[in-house]
């Protein structure tokens, strides 16, 4: 029967960031590292000590409540993403993202099926990345291109208008999660309005509007279970 361990390294050796270390390394790494495999529509919680998070299966969004208890998507992470306290001092040569991945009200829930997740400390890991340059390369990429998703997120909220930013969202969305036949691309909806409207910053009734509209042009079919782009040359 296959043990925690047994799991903890099978997962760690098919992430992108671990690849190519070698069995003896990945299991000493499997000492230092925190393990979570949860269930659709469970609920994550982060401790108060500051982690790392690589999400290696499934997707999550990750919700904020504020002090009144209002609750609002912040994101949708989706297999491969890094999340959590990535500012570490050495190991990314001064690349980092915010240190809010530990906020006080912000916990996670599983949308797909299953979530597997991996955490380090982030002493820990830079340990790990000092050892191992190759990772530390990786790593330092990876964050790269959250950066990257997050600088064309405030791009879009400051210079594009809802309509725009909710046609970027829902293509991206289905890019990422979906499949393409031809020119067609489908995915699972594990979307509510409000959680599109919490992601591009508008209101649930007019993110509802917009989608009305783009189904009476014909440029999505959408409902509960999957979202349908026809015809992705002509959803522009």
């Amino acid at each position: 029967m296959e043990t925690i361990r047994d799991v903890r390294y099978w997962y760690l050796k098919n992430h992108q960031i671990f690849s190519q270390m070698d069995e003896k390394e990945i299991k000493l790494l499997c000492v230092i590292t925190g393990f979570k495999k949860a269930r659709k529509n469970e609920f994550i919680f982060f401790d108060d000590v500051k982690r790392i998070y690589f999400l290696k299966k499934g997707i999550i969004k990750i919700i904020q409540t504020d002090e009144k208890g209002n609750e609002s998507v912040k994101a949708f992470l989706q297999q491969g993403d890094v999340f959590g306290d990535i500012t570490l001092n050495q190991a990314v040569a001064g690349v980092a993202i915010g240190d809010d991945g530990n906020k006080r009200g912000e916990y996670a829930k599983v949308v797909s099926e299953e979530a597997i997740i991996c955490s380090f400390l982030p002493q820990d890991f830079e340990s790990v990345l000092e050892k191992n340059p190759s990772i530390a390369l990786r790593f330092t990429k990876k964050v790269g291109e959250e950066l990257l998703t997050l600088q064309i997120r405030y791009n879009d909220l400051v210079f594009k208008d809802v309509k725009t930013r909710l046609m970027n969202f829902l293509l991206d969305f289905s890019k990422k999660n979906g499949k393409k036949e031809e020119n067609t691309l489908t995915v699972k909806n594990f979307l509510t309005h409000q959680d599109i409207a919490d992601i591009i910053g508008a209101t649930r009734q007019t993110v509802t509007s917009l989608l009305n509209e783009f189904e009476r042009e014909n440029k999505l079919l959408y409902s509960r279970s999957k979202i349908t782009i026809p015809d992705v040359a002509k959803f522009y």
